[in-house]
């Protein structure tokens, strides 16, 4: 576990940088200490395991230059960045360096946190509570206000990850191929899942997927195509989805016994594509398995913005007041309280 305490209150007028950088896009904040977003600036994604971390930074450098040139400033108070592939310590230490060196924070305060974070926050009111998030992956961490934090490595199966669309996806073919073949159960994913590309037969996929006809890219889209057919009544799909109600639940409570929130009122926020579509055999599995191993946790699917949850953790840091984070989630969510 790991966290930071909240820093001294801000002088008058001082402004957070917020940061939500994904995998396929970048949204930025600049924040008044009062919960006025003064400027916002939206840029690609954000992959330094690909690119680099300087060259990574680059693409967030394009979105940050929009809102704080909208803002009419050079640079903010604090930097609240929430970024994917901030997977391990190691790595937030590293990438909070590379931010720091753009000279962003006046003073040098730079917070770097794994994305996840930003969906926690966005959908709580505190910084307590714990957040599961299926998107292309699954991760899972968790917060209280004291700056106490529960996390996973999350990066794959060597730290012990299943599920997230491209696991999914993963599963998906290889039952098909096997229910097609006879080595597995019988299953309508042999015939669901080639169609879905244009094709007859699993082989015939298996040859396209392997000559690089289809590209690995695509994969993903055979996510839904799963939750399809296991809403048609496949045994094998349906066994695929209850098994991921099962891994969403294991990590949330997890993370609530590390956090000792287990015997308290606290949110599970369910996020990221898979969970938010709210596919009816998932989320009645998810709320289900947590009525039964954590009674008191609330689950509820996050639709925020992220960056408002990585503005918030900003607003947390220089302590701001209880108008300044109303007013910003009344700008990100028009309508919230």
């Amino acid at each position: 576990m790991t966290g930071s305490v909240p820093g001294p209150p801000p002088p008058a007028g001082a402004a957070v940088l917020a940061i939500d950088a994904g995998n396929s896009k970048t949204d930025v904040a600049v924040v008044l200490a009062d919960g006025t977003v003064a400027g916002t600036g939206r840029g690609g994604g954000f992959q330094p395991p690909k690119v680099g971390v300087e060259a990574a930074v680059d693409v967030l450098a394009v979105a940050v230059r929009a809102a704080l040139a909208e803002a009419g400033t050079d640079s903010v108070g604090h930097v609240s960045a929430c970024l994917a592939n901030a997977d391990l310590p190691v790595e937030e230490a590293q990438l909070a360096e590379a931010l720091r060196r753009r000279g962003w924070s006046e003073r040098g305060s730079v917070d770097v946190r794994n994305d996840t974070f930003a969906i926690l926050r966005a959908g709580v009111t505190e910084p307590l509570g714990v957040a599961v998030v299926c998107g292309a992956g699954i991760n899972c961490v968790g917060m209280r206000p004291d700056g106490r934090t529960a996390r996973f490595p999350a990066i794959g199966k060597i730290s012990g990850d299943w599920g997230g669309g491209f696991g999914l996806a993963e599963e998906s073919l290889w039952h098909a191929a096997r229910a097609e073949d006879g080595r597995g159960a019988p299953s309508a994913l042999a015939r669901t899942v080639p169609a879905h590309f244009g094709l007859d037969s699993m082989p015939a996929l298996i040859e396209a997927l392997h000559l690089g006809h289809i590209p690995f890219a695509r994969w993903h889209e055979l996510t839904p195509v799963l939750f399809a057919t296991a809403l048609e009544g496949d045994a094998v799909a349906r066994s695929l989805v209850d098994r991921l109600a099962d891994e969403v639940v294991s990590m949330a409570v997890v993370a609530l016994g590390r956090l000792e929130l287990l015997d308290e009122v606290v949110p599970v926020v369910l996020g990221g594509g898979v969970l938010a579509a709210r596919h009816p055999q998932l989320d009645e599995g998810v709320r289900e398995r947590l009525a039964a191993r954590a009674p008191k946790a609330v689950a509820q699917v996050v639709s925020a913005r992220p960056v408002l949850g990585a503005a918030l953790l900003g607003l947390d840091h220089v302590r701001a007041e209880a108008e300044a984070f109303t007013r910003v989630r009344q700008h990100f969510t028009p309508g919230a309280p």
